[in-house]
């Protein structure tokens, strides 16, 4: 066994496990033994098929494993199940496999009863083949807390009485929204990590874009799904030179753009490119564009600040959220003098560190240095990240020594 097929192996059952599972669950609408049989059919798989070979019709064979397994795990707990069981046998066969089941079930583990932590966990669970361990890692927390956490989810979706389809028209759009929400969130905790000693958590980034590109293959027509992959494909494209061999932050306008990725750069700007004339702009399509704006611009102080401004008014349009809203305020800031983005930012209600964060930038530009020491101080007071603590307590320690803005 080489590690290149192992390797070829593990991709392909990342890739089938959540149709699998779907497939298991549109039948019996049952989260917890079907996901059992599928870890069961995994198992098998990833211990035969290095050796054999992937069979030819590999969702076939895990399908035709993980319904005999579920078989066993259910006539042992109902016999009233018996006849579903038949059912399952006689067709087993036959199913194909719809890729429309990994998007029914992504939209199963985004049901609005659940919490927005609760969806997240279980999509990284049921669709992203997660365990339970490394969930737990991701977010801080125990694997007993994440245990009880899924299990909680999974019983309210089952509880819902939710058939596994896909949902009707009317409902299908803030359905997608969930889902394309959930993957932003998990996106950014991966990206600029809220809480833990590690400013970028490349583990959770990778599988959202994962994510991302697989919703964004179900839905070809839909422009936010692809705004949002081209979202995180432009902005994971600066991670390598985002931090220091040390881990700490390095911000934007210092960064060693050689170091970006292109590939990504290049893919994210057609991807936005391509999606924008095609319907109604919504806010994922619309950071993209900002986003690339920045990633194309060869050096800081090239950034086409008024395109920026421009974008940024669209969202706001959109999407007025506080973080678009402080982020619309150093653009303009950037774009027409810091007087002027502080006149935006002191309208505005929201003051997290963001807030604070930018107004000290802004500040430092205006050359009010005390002042800006002051906010780097209180943006830092409510970071929650240590390694964002320390570049705000840095920036503030700068002012106090008397070193210029950089």
């Amino acid at each position: 066994m080489t590690d290149e097929s192992e390797a070829t192996v593990n991709g392909t059952l990342r890739i089938l496990a959540p149709q699998v599972l779907g497939a298991l669950v549109r039948r019996y609408g049952r989260f917890d033994p079907a996901e059992d049989a599928v870890q069961e059919a995994l198992l098998k798989a990833s211990q035969q098929w290095p050796e054999s070979g992937i069979p030819e019709r590999p969702f076939g064979w895990l399908l035709q494993v993980a319904s005999r397994k579920l078989i066993d795990l259910l006539r042992a707990e109902q016999a009233r199940r018996e006849r579903e069981v038949r059912a399952a046998r006689e067709d087993v066969g036959e199913h194909q496999g719809d890729a429309d089941d990994t998007l029914i079930l992504l939209l199963l583990c985004c049901h609005p009863a659940l919490t927005a932590a609760s969806q997240i966990a279980l999509t990284l669970r049921a669709v992203g083949g997660l365990t339970t361990a490394e969930i737990a890692r991701a977010f801080l927390t125990s694997e007993d807390s994440m245990t009880r956490r899924i299990s909680r989810a999974k019983r309210t979706v089952q509880d819902s009485g939710v058939p596994f389809r896909m949902p009707p028209e009317e409902a299908r759009r803030e359905r997608l929204d969930a889902v394309l929400h959930v993957l932003y969130l998990i996106f950014t905790e991966g990206y600029s990590a809220t809480s833990g000693p590690d400013l970028h958590r490349g583990d959770l980034v990778a599988e959202a874009i994962r994510l991302a590109e697989m919703t964004a293959a179900l839905l070809p027509d839909d422009g936010e799904a692809a705004g949002l992959l081209a979202l995180m494909l432009l902005t994971d494209a600066r991670s390598p030179a985002r931090v220091t061999e040390q881990g700490e932050l390095v911000p934007l306008h210092k960064q060693d753009r050689t170091q970006w990725k292109a590939d990504s750069i290049r893919r994210g700007v057609e991807l936005v490119t391509a999606a924008l004339p095609r319907g109604p702009v919504g806010p994922y399509q619309l950071q993209a564009a900002i986003a690339a704006v920045h990633d194309e611009a060869p050096a800081a102080e090239e950034t086409d600040w008024r395109q920026i401004v421009a974008l940024y008014r669209l969202l706001l349009k959109v999407s007025a959220s506080p973080v678009a809203k402080v982020s619309h305020a150093v653009a303009v800031g950037m774009a027409d003098g810091p007087a002027a983005g502080l006149e935006l930012l002191a309208a505005l209600d929201n003051r997290d560190r963001r807030f604070y964060a930018a107004r000290a930038h802004l500040l430092e530009k205006a050359g009010d240095r005390e002042a800006a020491r002051s906010a780097y101080l209180r943006a830092a007071e409510l970071a929650t990240n240590i390694r964002q603590v320390r570049y705000l307590n840095a920036r503030a320690r700068r002012l106090s020594e008397g070193v210029e803005h950089d």
